[in-house]
């Protein structure tokens, strides 16, 4: 049936209309939070290049969390930031690292059961040259080296895991990590403990104001040679493909917007849980526009995130989350 018969803005006509066959929703239980947590006491220290973020202490990442439950959000996205740093990044596997215990004191802290704690598992907030592995460099020649690096994370994870975390979620891209993680997990007696790969992270420009936030940024080359090429689809899925055969439980797709045909060639392809992380980049961005008045923050705010639910991501990380919750009710 054709127009005049056929009118689809029928089913535009009031807000109520809208809402009974909207197809794709956002709800603050799809919303994952990350937080940067430094060491000290009473620490909230604002981050220039993302406005409303901040490097907090523990017992400030305590009241994050609280102010997270009551919102009805769905987990927290862990990040450390360590007093200090080393060549083999000892502070991610430290038993005492300011992750593990900020995850302890969460745990003792939050009594409720609908806040999920997602522990990151990488070194380069740790390394003192910044990259995500070990780093064998000979004069100007460097080389992030795989299979020593795999060994740190597989026993970061555990860390992580026996200090409580709900989820480790790798995001080093080193190639066999799952599989690492997945043996030193079940060998540690933590074998119902997920693992949330960010099966395909792309070597982005929008990383930018996360490397300010979590003092991780390369103190020499870059991170080309283990994150992904943004001009790859294809490759992208076979790193998701490795990674399920390797024992992965979720996926999370990095960035978010500039790559939303990943996430829905992924959600075509793959039945795992899947989210994708609206990253530094793309908050900022979206915060400088507002600060000008160029665009309406809460509109553009929901508009961006309904865009990666609608790609097929089933939860989203985002620094809006609760600026979000607040609007979603």
């Amino acid at each position: 049936m054709n127009f005049p018969a056929t009118r689809l803005r029928r089913l535009r006509s009031t807000a109520a209309m809208r809402s009974l066959v909207r197809e794709t929703h956002l709800e603050p239980s799809a919303l994952i939070y990350p937080l940067f947590v430094c060491e000290g006491e009473g620490v909230r220290r604002e981050i220039s290049s993302m406005p409303g973020v901040f490097n907090l202490s523990i017992d400030e990442i305590v009241k994050e969390a609280e102010a997270c439950a009551a919102l009805g959000i769905g987990g927290l996205l862990l990040f450390g930031i360590p007093s200090k740093k080393d060549e083999t990044g000892t502070g991610a596997y430290a038993t005492d690292g300011v992750t593990q215990r900020a995850i302890r004191t969460i745990k003792a802290s939050v009594k409720t059961e609908s806040l999920v704690t997602i522990a990151d598992v990488c070194l380069c907030e740790y390394t003192s040259h910044g990259h995500c592995g070990i780093v064998n460099r000979d004069g100007e020649h460097y080389e992030v080296e795989n299979d020593s690096s795999v060994a740190l994370l597989a026993k970061t994870a555990v860390s992580l895991a026996e200090a409580g975390a709900d989820i480790v979620a790798p995001s080093d891209m080193m190639d066999g990590r799952i599989a690492a993680m997945r043996e030193a997990l079940d060998d540690a007696g933590k074998t119902n403990t997920p693992i949330m790969s960010y099966a395909s992270k792309f070597a982005s420009a929008f990383y930018g104001p996360f490397r300010e936030a979590a003092d991780s940024a390369p103190q020499f080359g870059d991170r080309r040679t283990y994150q992904m090429d943004g001009a790859n689809l294809r490759e992208a899925m076979r790193e998701i493909e490795q990674d399920i055969a390797e024992g992965c439980d979720m996926l999370l797709m990095k960035p978010a917007m500039p790559y939303l045909d990943v996430i829905h060639e992924a959600r075509q392809r793959f039945d795992l849980p899947m989210g994708a992380y609206q990253v530094s980049g793309e908050y900022s961005m979206l915060h400088a526009a507002f600060q000008r008045g160029w665009l309406e923050p809460e509109r553009a705010m929901l508009e961006s995130l309904l865009s990666i639910r609608r790609a097929g991501a089933d939860f989203i990380v985002t620094y809006f989350a609760k600026d979000a919750a607040k609007v979603l009710g």
